[in-house]
This record gives structure tokens, sequence and C-alpha cells, in this order.
């Protein structure tokens, strides 16, 4: 992949009236949505780009449904909109949809209202190649094997610190808002327990040693599937406890997450401690080392790295392109 693909980006002039959503942002990427900025950020500064669209395995839709969100001319009413006349504009103004019908194209998105950015644009949502952070199988718009799931991660620099397995003293920790069952059941049935540290709000102090003093950390379903949990976890090297029915996991392709994470069923929740004590030491061990291993997996840099964040989104869309090279591509 890395000598072969290629992927053209449907270009934009700065003067374009939506170049805020449609070019990389100025300034570092923040927040719970920054991993659709980085990717933007980190494709345009790659060597996967072609001038020569006939080259291209895959095209970029470098629309930013965040940028969208906070554009007063657009707003979150406006996206559906806005998706399906940009799609209607290039498929004018370039041969490259109309050919493929859009199969061998792709548009990332972290931000929750993603999920409905394709209602009206029924052949983005069938063909194209969503990158999304909300990979549930209950979102109208997310088509599992054809879809595929990118982490929230949120930037950080510098090394993650390390903790042994030996001086992580508490069994898991969870801590967050309240906003879905799963979380209310989470907090109701393991509030007063002595072993797993859960909390009925966000903790009022920095997380870091909560989860660099916990064996596991929870990653439970919220208002949406995703959030930064699982990134975080895997940055402090906590083992990933993943809370969540019918969900994608980032990488699932190409990452063995039974190596380094449990995944729970919600309706295994009150067993939750008998399933994390009948893992051996030995077995938590390897686990947690296999945490450090993929933690290059998980970050993002200013300039993209071999195996980083960017490079998985990527090797993700190298195994869905099309084999069906068309004449017309020649």
């Amino acid at each position: 992949m890395n000598s072969t693909l290629k992927i053209f980006v449907y270009p934009h002039q700065k003067d374009d009236p939506f170049a805020s959503a449609l070019l990389p942002a100025a300034g570092d990427p923040g927040g719970n949505y920054a991993s659709e900025s980085y990717f933007k950020k980190s494709i345009f500064k790659s060597h996967f780009i072609t001038k020569d669209p006939n080259q291209a395995h895959l095209f970029f839709l470098p629309f930013s449904v965040a940028a969208l969100r906070n554009d007063r001319r657009v707003g979150v009413g406006g996206i559906k909109g806005f998706v399906k006349g940009y799609v209607s504009r290039i498929s004018r103004e370039y041969p490259f949809w109309n050919r493929s019908g859009g199969a061998d194209h792709f548009y990332v998105c972290c931000y929750s209202v993603g999920r409905s950015a394709t209602e009206t644009a029924v052949e983005v949502k069938l063909n194209a190649v969503q990158v999304v952070c909300s990979s549930s199988y209950f979102l109208p718009g997310y088509i599992a094997h054809k879809d595929t799931s990118v982490p929230q991660i949120w930037p950080r620099h510098g090394e993650p610190p390390r903790r042994s397995p030996e001086n992580r003293t508490t069994l898991a920790f969870y801590a967050g808002a309240l906003n879905s069952r799963i979380r209310k059941d989470l907090v109701g049935i393991w509030e007063n327990d002595e072993e797993i540290s859960v909390h009925r709000s966000r903790l009022k102090t920095p997380y870091a040693e909560a989860l660099l003093g916990s064996k596991f950390c929870i990653h439970a379903k919220g208002y949406e599937v995703n959030t930064a949990r699982i990134g975080d976890a895997i940055y402090y090297g906590c083992v990933p406890v993943i809370l969540a029915d019918f969900y994608d996991l980032p990488f699932a392709d190409t990452l063995n997450w039974e190596s380094f994470s449990v995944v729970v069923a919600t309706a295994e929740m009150r067993r939750l401690k008998e399933i994390l004590k009948g893992i051996s030491h030995g077995e938590y061990v390897r686990m947690q080392r296999n945490v450090v291993k993929v933690q290059g997996h998980f970050r993002w840099h200013k300039f993209p790295v071999d195996f980083d964040a960017f490079h998985m989104v990527l090797y993700e869309l190298w195994l869905r392109r099309s084999v069906l090279r068309l004449s017309s591509y020649h």
C-alpha cells in the first residue's frame, strides 16, 4: 500500500466560498473530533496524493462535517443539502463519480451529526466508503463491511506515560456523563464497589492518574457509540473494556482486538467483575503489553508517521478499494 496507493482529492481554491470546509483548517486540531481534521491535514502532506485522477485508486471528498456544522450558512440542518449539492457538482464537473457510482470515493467524519449527512444523498450512503467515528450497526447511515471506523483520539504530544501492571491497583475505572441507559446501568450496579471505580459524572481532576492506576478502563456507550475513552485507555496503557453492542471497533480489519481489550456484552454487565477477575495475571500482563504495542496506531502526527492512525485509516481504505479497473481509467 505504502508504495502503490494513490488518492485524488477534488481540488478547491482558497477563494472558494466554502474553503473552510473543503481545505485543511489552520492551526492544530483539538477536542473530541480532532481525528477528522488530522486526517485531512495528513493526507495533504502525504505522498499518497496524485494530481492525475486516472492513476487514482480512490477519490477523497474533502468536505468537513464539523466545519459545516459551525458555518452559519449551513449549520446542522443544512449539512444534508450541502453534501447532496456537493456530489451533484463534482459529478457534473468530473467523470469519476459517475463511472463508479461513487464506489471508489470516500469521506471522513468524526462529528456526531455526520450520521445524517448522507440522508438525502442516497448514492453516497449506499456506495461511497464512509470513514466515521459513529460506526454503530443501529445507525441507518452506516453500512458494515463497506464503511469503516476511525477512532476519536485527543491530540497529545510526547511519548505515552508508563506504569507497570504490578503498580496498577484499581481493577477497573469509569467516569463520564450519564447520557445513556448503559452508563446509568453501569453506575447503578457498580457505583459502591470497592474494586471497580465508577463515577456518575466527569472527574473534576485530571483523568491521567485514574487511567494509569487501573488495570482495565471501561468504554460504555453514551449518546453515541463512539467516545475518546478507548484512545485514552490505550494512551495510558490501560486495557480497554468495551461495553457497546453492534459496534465496529476502529481498525477492526487490521488489529486483533481480543489480544489487547475485553469486549463485554451489555447484557453481561452484572458479571463484569467476574469476567475481569477471571482473567489470570499472566493473561492480563500479556494484554497490557499488547496495549503498549498498539499505542502507535492510535496517534496522529503533524506529519504522517508509518503505522500511525493516518496510515491505519488508509490501510482500511486500501482493503476496500475496488478490484475492478474500468477501461476508462487508462
